[in-house]
């Protein structure tokens, strides 16, 4: 017993970070995961990663709270900036549909619960689908265990913040995600502005035509074949955009750690 008071410490720490990792990570904060087999599944992970980390002790103080603070907050920013990238794909999605005409259908989206374009959640399973295939889950478990190498139970997280760096990282982040968004849908966006150039000639040089009963139905038949036709280079797409999803998840390990 005496040995387990000596080491629970710590343990908790590890299963603070692991636990707000999976609250925010893709993959494993879908909704349709039990929320019993998220809580199994970190508690075990965190039994793996302390039995690699230094078997130090940490003694149950004020400065304790402060501990557990910041191991949330390591575990948040690390899956927060992996969702990210799979945000892309969402976004791109919403590009196409409002381009389509498909935004004012939208349906569920098993992970988050909320409402999501029609495209962009077809492209959103599509590249969970993709990110299973290619064993990202094992990478984001490897990720979350490698973290206390870089950045260890005893490390000063918040002076790191403080000077910025973290902050204008998230910053360049998001600006990353818009642009890769726009790029991912860019191909469809101006395909379907050339049909509405199209349509829109059409409509003055006869106007006996419907555009707004004909235009719909094209829209739609020209963007579903565009979609058809680029589908075999998504798993190239893809495969860089968790590339750089795992090397924004090192740097941003680079800054916490100093």
């Amino acid at each position: 017993m005496a040995l387990i008071l000596q080491y629970l410490p710590a343990l908790l720490l590890v299963f603070c970070r692991i636990t707000s990792f999976f609250v925010v990570a893709p993959i494993f904060s879908a909704k349709n995961v039990p929320v019993q087999f998220k809580i199994g599944l970190a508690f075990f992970v965190s039994l793996l990663a302390f039995s690699t980390i230094d078997q130090t002790t940490i003694q149950m103080d004020n400065m304790y709270i402060i501990s557990i603070v910041k191991e949330f907050l390591v575990g948040l920013l690390l899956g927060f900036v992996a969702y990210l990238f799979f945000v892309i794909v969402q976004i791109s999605g919403s590009f196409v549909d409002m381009q389509i005409g498909f935004s004012l259908a939208n349906i569920i989206d098993p992970m988050t619960g909320s409402q999501s374009p029609i495209i962009g959640n077809f492209k959103f399973i599509l590249a969970t689908l993709l990110f299973l295939t290619f064993n990202g889950h094992h990478l984001l478990l490897q990720a979350i265990m490698d973290s206390y190498q870089w950045v260890p139970l005893s490390s000063d997280v918040f002076i790191h913040i403080y000077n910025g760096q973290v902050s204008e990282f998230l910053l360049k982040t998001f600006t990353v995600v818009f642009e890769l968004a726009f790029q991912m849908a860019a191909p469809m966006i101006a395909a379907l502005f050339l049909v509405d150039v199209g349509l829109g000639i059409l409509a003055r040089t006869a106007p006996q035509f419907n555009i707004f009963v004909i235009g719909v139905p094209i829209k739609i038949i020209v963007g579903l074949l565009l979609l058809f036709i680029l589908l075999p280079s998504f798993i190239v797409l893809f495969a860089n955009l968790f590339s750089s999803m795992f090397d924004s998840m090192q740097k941003l390990v680079d800054f916490l750690g100093g």
